[in-house]
């Protein structure tokens, strides 16, 4: 029999869920047979939706060879196969710290990502993107070992694009990322406000809104046709799918002016707000718009892109998740009004201010 200790960071969750993540090479068939047969809760047989509190015991009843399978098994991979310590940190391998720390207290990190650098990792880069700098950060300040953990890592809150630079908030307990999940979806609590450089001359703040698709095969997206989203050419149930993925932003411009050299091409200094979260969506939109971002290699104008890469060395969009204002944070007064935002790239600030005006 194997037991497990149910502490603060998995506290809140149900027994089905807790138990996916803590054997995560577990086929999902067998989690539940298990739960059925095999698992007790303080002694006692529990349903799926159990939610475990702080101090319970789950008793595991299988062999403890099979449970360190099934947890070895889910986690390979993890922070690029490299050997760790004792503490569970890193001992050769471990990505260089290449993000900025914009703020910090006991419960989040607010990190400055550099574009270029992945949030999450994916199957081209499994070590060297910011959750596992982020993590290797805290193990080295001891606020995190990974061996003294069930299921729970600091992960983020927010992701941004790899190529988008700017600011990812990362909750360093459960707690916190159970509250920052809930605060992130609405503009009430916290409002994400970018800074990019489009092509074309915007002289009024814009209300953009429409349904985007995503390609998955490519990992492009677009804005669906007016015909396809009233539901004409499509089945009810795909309508209502559509319907569902309503992208809103609003778009204020700061500036316009003309670089020397680059022929009329206007530009135009913007700060973008978003009511929703779909795949590329500032991208597409302000491209569909006419206003495509200068440097996108997905949606932008070539020629432009051509010119910027050329004459700044610009290989990708100009955008940057500049600035976080927090509104009235109840449960985290020290945050209450307050703005953290992130330092301007060099390649950014170098376009704007070659500007003509």
């Amino acid at each position: 029999m194997v037991e497990v200790r149910i502490g603060t960071n998995e506290q809140g969750q149900r027994l089905d869920r807790f138990l996916r993540k803590y054997l995560p090479g577990m086929p999902l068939s067998m989690v539940y047979r298990v739960i059925r047969k095999d698992v007790k809760v303080n002694g006692k047989r529990q349903a799926n939706v159990y939610m475990l509190e702080d101090g319970d015991v789950i008793q595991l009843y299988l062999d403890q060879n099979l449970v360190d399978g099934f947890r070895s098994r889910g986690a390979a991979g993890e922070h690029g196969g490299a050997g760790k310590g004792s503490d569970g940190s890193m001992l050769a391998g471990r990505p260089r710290k290449t993000f900025r720390i914009a703020y910090e207290d006991d419960e989040i990190l607010i990190a400055d990502k550099p574009a270029g650098l992945l949030t999450h990792g994916d199957r081209t880069e499994k070590s060297k993107h910011l959750t596992n700098q982020v993590q290797d950060y805290l193990i080295e300040k001891g606020e995190y070992s990974p061996r003294n953990e069930k299921t729970f890592a600091p992960a983020p809150v927010n992701r941004i694009d790899r190529n988008t630079s700017g600011l990812v908030i990362f909750a360093k307990n459960y707690d916190a990322l159970k509250k920052f999940n809930k605060y992130i979806r609405g503009r009430e609590k916290i409002r994400k406000i970018y800074l990019t450089v489009v092509c074309g001359r915007i002289d009024k703040d814009l209300k953009l809104s429409g349904m985007i698709k995503k390609d998955e095969s490519r990992n492009i997206s677009g804005m669906v046709d007016p015909d396809e989203a009233s539901g004409r050419d499509c089945g009810n149930e795909q309508a209502e799918t559509l319907k569902s993925r309503t992208a809103v932003t609003y778009v204020k411009p700061l500036k316009s002016w003309t670089i020397k050299g680059m022929g009329d091409t206007e530009f135009t200094l913007a700060e973008v707000e978003i009511e929703t979260g779909r795949t590329h969506q500032i991208r597409v939109q302000l491209a569909d718009a006419g206003y495509p971002l200068a440097g996108d290699p997905k949606y932008g104008d070539p020629a432009v892109n051509r010119k910027l890469r050329e004459r700044f060395g610009l290989t990708h969009q100009l955008l940057t998740a500049a600035r976080l204002e927090f509104g009235d944070m109840d449960e985290y007064p020290e945050l209450s009004g307050k703005t953290v935002e992130a330092k301007l790239p060099k390649v950014f600030e170098k376009v704007v201010k070659n500007s003509k005006i």
